[in-house]
């Protein structure tokens, strides 16, 4: 249940982190981010989710109101309303002429994100400026800074005072900042976490998963994959290992091999 909560804080925090800069990539579109801020015209910002691109759109529009292209009829009723508005994921939208249309109508400023791989000749016309922002993994720079940003967050959500471990932790920036905001507060709970609040957790997962009479067998990984991969990683050999876990180095060498898939090396 722990680990549920931690999720659902991580991820509804994502599109408040403030743009990092550290990266040539990311300061240019800042740069570019606040060149809009002194001009009215329309832009549209691409790129993955997770790379901030609703930051920056914050950060050129701060009082405009955020809506999902999905959200058609919201947006239609917004642009008669506002001077401004910030169109996000503008590939959903499920009328792009009318929208458009709407939009010129009503005179409205907009400022839309998309992602890098959305495009449509409609859209020519009404953005003046368009500018992509690369993936995390384009921009090393921006990943330290932003781990650190994340360690201070989860130190403050879970009252730690335990300073996080970087020696083994390998940034996951599968889906950029979304992915590795997941993966910190996850290692910052795991870090110091107890025994009975990891027992917890296991019963949570097991809990809708079992139900077939081969469970125990098809269970156990979860525990000998981590039992397994932390002593090679602190015995650095499975002859040691293996003495240790008081097994046959035979039937630790099967172990890791039936879980291959988990185990690297």
């Amino acid at each position: 249940m722990i680990l549920v909560v931690v999720v659902q804080v991580a991820a509804a925090a994502v599109d408040v982190t403030s743009f990092v800069t550290a990266s040539d990539a990311s300061s240019q579109a800042f740069k570019t981010a606040t060149l809009l801020k002194t001009l009215s015209i329309n832009s549209l910002i691409t790129g993955e989710s997770g790379v901030g691109k609703k930051s920056l759109a914050r950060y050129i529009l701060p009082d405009a109101q955020i809506i999902d292209a999905s959200e058609f009829d919201h947006i239609l009723l917004a642009l008669e309303n506002a001077s401004e508005i910030i169109i996000s994921n503008l590939e959903n939208s499920p009328n792009l002429i009318r929208l458009i249309k709407a939009i010129q109508d009503n005179n409205v400023r907009v400022i839309a994100t998309a992602k890098s791989s959305f495009f449509d000749e409609k859209i020519d016309d009404l953005f003046s400026l368009k500018f992509d922002i690369p993936p995390l993994s384009h921009r090393p720079e921006d990943i330290d800074v932003l781990v650190k940003i994340f360690v201070k967050e989860a130190s403050l959500l879970f009252n730690s005072h335990e300073k996080f471990d970087f020696k083994n932790f390998r940034p996951d920036v599968s889906k950029n900042a979304d992915s590795l905001r997941r993966q910190v507060m996850v290692s910052c709970l795991l870090q110091d976490i107890k025994d009975v609040e990891l027992i917890d957790i296991m019963d949570n997962y097991l809990y809708s998963r079992l139900g077939s009479n081969s469970d125990y067998r098809n269970f156990l990984y979860l525990y000998e994959v981590p039992l397994i991969k932390s002593g090679l990683r602190k015995f650095k050999s499975q002859l040691k290992l293996a003495d240790k876990l008081g097994l046959n180095r035979n039937t630790l060498r099967k172990k890791i091999s039936d879980n291959k898939q988990y185990i690297q090396g």
